[in-house]
């Protein structure tokens, strides 16, 4: 650095005051191989040659081709008003509007936002949007524990694996168990909830494409005393049961299916809806409905439960930046669609989906279609599935999200289809199937040494450390 604060004096008094002799001793609790990492790295380029480079590595990336890609992202018709408006430079630039006279518009669409994700889901409480869907989980079973005082949480296998991955990292510091209910072999196996349980946590559909059986479960989940958390595809929520109709207490997930690009994964944001008396519990911040001095229809932060506004030791949640534009993008696509639209795109969606299983069979494989499904379901390949997506690509085909060894489906992958797949897609997909050595794999069920029920016996099987 040319320039830093900090002279060597400040340095020095820094070191003595923790009992260290030099900077490098801050760091001594680290493996020397971490500390000092060879970086293997090429020759560096001048700036014309760099750029060139640099353009044909983006060149590499496309989007050409039939798309079949899901496992939490996935491409719906956007309208183009959407990026037009949500890109204004009022909107792009836009920071947290701490000073309502001046940011009503911003107010305004947040407002707006959680009027939609409240009305999707079916509860009366929407936060104006959180990083993403997974972080937004991970607050959920924090707040179950609050509100309950427990120390347990129970999450359903079919929830996605990256998020299980983050609720161990948000409760294992806080001495809170986290144990996984596991799949029957599609959805969730009946819950026996005990006392100690805070939350249970099941995705709808599940992260394999199943529908899980929602109000069973919540029934189980109340009966212990234990909060509902529903983790849901926000646009399935045109067609299927809102979390609030089978009682669920929260609802949380990743909004990118209501008007987010899938940008290689990111950025898109998370949203969570509660039902009215945990609003005290709620992180992050709700823009609330007011009126000014001469009376007229106005907007403002409320309830900002976060350590920048009251003392630290009461704060709900240190979230201190809302995913506001990419919420914004969502809320001007649905504004557009209308519900007749999201309506058709979810309808188109599972319309899709079936007809993909259905010629698939006709074709020779054994699409797993053992339970109702949405829009995703789980194909077994008779190659390894990690081979499967590089093989597919090399004939314009995109498909191919592998289901991890956990789920006992052996060699599989999961396919998806949406209102933009064309009867050509499904049949450029066969196609490349065979022209890429793949044949239909083991038929509906679970190899490999899956666990099955009768093996098994128990509600919940195990802890999330044992295998995520």
């Amino acid at each position: 650095m040319h320039y830093h604060p900090h002279t060597e004096g400040d340095v020095r008094r820094a070191l003595d005051a923790v009992g260290v002799a030099s900077l490098d001793d801050l760091f001594n609790d680290l493996p020397s191989r971490l500390r000092n990492p060879h970086i293997d790295m090429a020759p560096g380029m001048d700036e014309s040659t760099l750029l060139d480079h640099l353009r044909g590595l983006a060149a590499k990336n496309t989007v050409a081709g039939a798309d079949f890609l899901g496992g939490g992202v996935q491409r719906h018709f956007m309208p183009s008003v959407t990026p037009h408006l949500a890109m204004q430079s009022e909107f792009v630039t836009a920071y947290t509007p701490y000073q309502p006279e001046v940011a009503q518009g911003i107010l305004q669409a947040t407002f707006e936002f959680q009027t939609i994700m409240s009305e999707l889901t079916g509860l009366p409480v929407s936060n104006a949007s959180m990083y993403d869907g997974a972080s937004a989980t991970a607050e959920a079973a924090l707040l179950a524990v609050r509100h309950t005082g427990r120390q347990r949480i129970i999450v359903s296998r079919g929830v996605h694996p990256e998020t299980r991955q983050v609720l161990l990292t948000y409760l294992e510091p806080l001495g809170v168990s986290l144990d996984v209910a596991d799949l029957d072999p599609h959805v969730t196996r009946p819950l026996e909830v005990g006392p100690d349980v805070a939350g249970v946590i099941v995705q709808q559909p599940n992260y394999l494409g199943y529908l899980e059986h929602m109000r069973s479960l919540t029934d189980a989940a109340h009966a212990g005393g234990a909060l509902m958390i529903a983790v849901v595809e926000p646009l399935s929520l045109a067609v299927l049961a809102p979390p609030g109709e089978y009682g669920a207490d929260v609802a949380v997930g990743d909004g990118q299916t209501l008007g987010n690009f899938a940008n290689f994964g990111g950025p898109h944001f998370g949203f969570m809806v509660v039902r009215e008396d945990l609003i005290r519990q709620f992180p992050g911040r709700i823009v609330g409905q007011t009126t000014d001095v001469d009376g007229k229809r106005a907007f403002v932060l409320t309830l900002q439960a976060r350590e920048q506004h009251i003392r630290r030791s009461k704060a709900k949640s240190n979230i201190c930046s809302n995913h506001q534009l990419t919420a914004l993008m969502a809320t001007v696509n649905v504004s557009a669609l209308g519900a007749a639209g999201l309506h058709d795109i979810a309808v188109g969606s599972v319309q899709r989906a079936h007809e993909l299983a259905e010629r698939l069979t006709a074709a020779g494989f054994s699409p797993a279609v053992g339970a109702s499904f949405f829009n995703e379901f789980v194909l077994p390949t008779s190659v390894p599935a990690s081979e499967v997506r590089s093989r597919l690509a090399r004939h314009q085909v995109h498909a191919g999200v592998v289901v991890p060894a956990e789920y006992g489906f052996g060699d599989a992958i999961v396919l998806s289809a949406t209102e933009r797949t064309s009867a050509a897609d499904i049949e450029r997909l066969i196609t490349a199937l065979s022209a890429s050595g793949i044949t239909g794999g083991v038929a509906d069920g679970r190899r490999n040494g899956a666990r099955s029920s009768a093996a098994d016996g128990a509600a919940v099987h195990g802890s999330e450390g044992a295998h995520v």
